[in-house]
């Protein structure tokens, strides 16, 4: 009985420690989506790449749980979102107005994913589901 009461509490804190680095990251990437959004607000890539590399790090901790998917969730945010200023960047360059329209589109979308995966996060399950 000890063993069960045991793993469960083994488990319990994990899931705990997992869900308490999915907030850290959700805030630091909160952050930097609010920052792109709002003008002149820019936070920097710092704080961008400190969440992605906690998320790239511990992501096989969570495997086969419901936090699995938000880690997935937020690494594909980053590295889509940064393909698409990327891709977006020459018409920022070229044609200022257009450029800039095109990267609040990014910028609210990435905030959008970050929102939408703390709600779930919240909720305690699955994001993208």
């Amino acid at each position: 009985m000890n063993e069960v009461i045991d793993v469960v509490t083994v488990d319990s804190e994990k899931a705990q420690g997992l869900k308490t680095l999915g907030w850290v990251s959700y805030v630091l990437h909160l952050i930097v989506a609010a920052g792109a959004v709002i003008p002149g607000a820019q936070p920097g890539l710092v704080l961008l790449l400190v969440a992605l590399v906690l998320d790239l790090v511990k992501k096989d901790d969570a495997a086969g749980t419901w936090q699995a998917s938000h880690f997935a969730w937020r690494i594909r945010t980053v590295i889509l979102a940064g393909v698409l200023y990327l891709v977006t960047l020459p018409l920022f360059l070229l044609l200022v107005v257009p450029g800039m329209i095109a990267w609040m589109l990014v910028s609210v979308w990435f905030l959008y994913r970050i929102v939408r995966g703390m709600v779930a996060m919240n909720a305690n399950r699955a994001v993208g589901v």
